[in-house]
């Protein structure tokens, strides 16, 4: 039996969805501890899955076995949290279980080629890259030549985007909080927000790159969590990010502007609901958020700088 433990991810932004040099996308983001997924995988002569996802677990335990012509997987998802609340359920479990096939019949193969196979980081590269090995991730994107079409990772064919960077994440408090989601964007809806919003115009681009690596980079290596809060605000008012935060209900928006004032800085990751904040005083800033009737959730957590764990 093979036990795997996966990171979640914040999304922070897509950096180009203009294209003008020639590359599309490009993103960054972080590793969390928690929430985790946990997945346990056995070989088996037939398929199945129980828990939280299974469907979609059995959704990509079927490309694996096909790719790599074996008999079957028993698997067991443990331990999971929500799809479409911008934490990257997806790859995480996606990863999770071709892992731990792999792992199971003792088949040696990259993390890169398994999210190949079921079909991840044809946009973004972070969840992939905190799969691999956690931390603060910047990725480089896609040449246009492979991917010509501005398009969510879900409707995109296109391999992993590669990093470019990756630096372990300090030991900040990070807030999640999950608002009571009245618009979830995925599938053909979020292929149609790509069509209708891009390409970005360049000059959005170009600000949004000045603030990454002027602002948000530097303060993340000397560890300045005032200048990295001030980055992050900026960032939610740029570029494509500054779409996803206007398609958020009222409510979301109205959060995330009361998640600025009680933290260093906060922002909606990836398409939301899922806002992320580092919160000037941890208490405080719970107590107001469970005040809300319109909070689902909220939760204290960190970074995680290793990855995902297979035992």
């Amino acid at each position: 039996m093979v036990r795997v433990t996966t990171p979640s991810r914040v999304h922070m932004t897509l950096i180009d969805l203009n294209g003008a040099l020639g590359r599309v996308d490009g993103g960054i983001g972080f590793a969390l501890r928690s929430p985790e997924m946990v997945v346990e995988v056995e070989r088996s002569r037939s398929l199945s899955a129980k828990g939280e996802l299974a469907e979609r677990a059995l959704a990509a335990a079927k490309r694996v076995l096909e790719a790599y012509s074996l008999p079957g997987a028993e698997i067991k998802v443990l331990k999971g949290y929500p799809q479409h609340v911008g934490l990257g359920s997806g790859t995480q479990l996606s990863l999770a279980v071709a892992t731990g096939i792999c792992r199971a019949y003792d088949i040696s193969a990259s993390v890169r080629e398994l999210a190949r196979i079921v079909g991840r980081g044809g946009t973004s590269g972070i969840g992939v890259a905190a799969f691999e090995g956690g931390g603060f991730i910047l990725d480089g994107g896609h040449s246009k030549q492979e991917k010509p079409e501005f398009l969510p990772s879900s409707a995109s064919k296109a391999r992993p985007a590669p990093l470019v960077m990756r630096h372990d994440f300090p030991d900040w408090d990070v807030a999640l909080v999950l608002p009571e989601p009245k618009r979830r964007v995925s599938g053909e809806k979020e292929v149609n927000i790509f069509q209708r919003f891009c390409p970005i115009p360049i000059n959005q681009v170009e600000r949004l790159s000045h603030v990454i690596l002027m602002k948000l980079l530097p303060a993340l290596v000397e560890e300045d969590i005032a200048a990295f809060g001030e980055a992050v605000n900026a960032v939610q008012s740029l570029g494509f990010k500054e779409i996803e935060v206007m398609l958020q209900a009222p409510n979301v928006r109205e959060i995330l502007a009361l998640c600025q004032r009680l933290s260093y800085g906060a922002g909606l990751s990836s398409f939301g609901p899922v806002i992320y904040a580092f919160p000037r005083d941890a208490k405080e800033f719970l107590r107001a958020m469970r005040s809300r009737s319109d909070v689902r959730r909220v939760w204290l957590t960190k970074a995680n700088n290793e990855g995902a764990r297979v035992e």
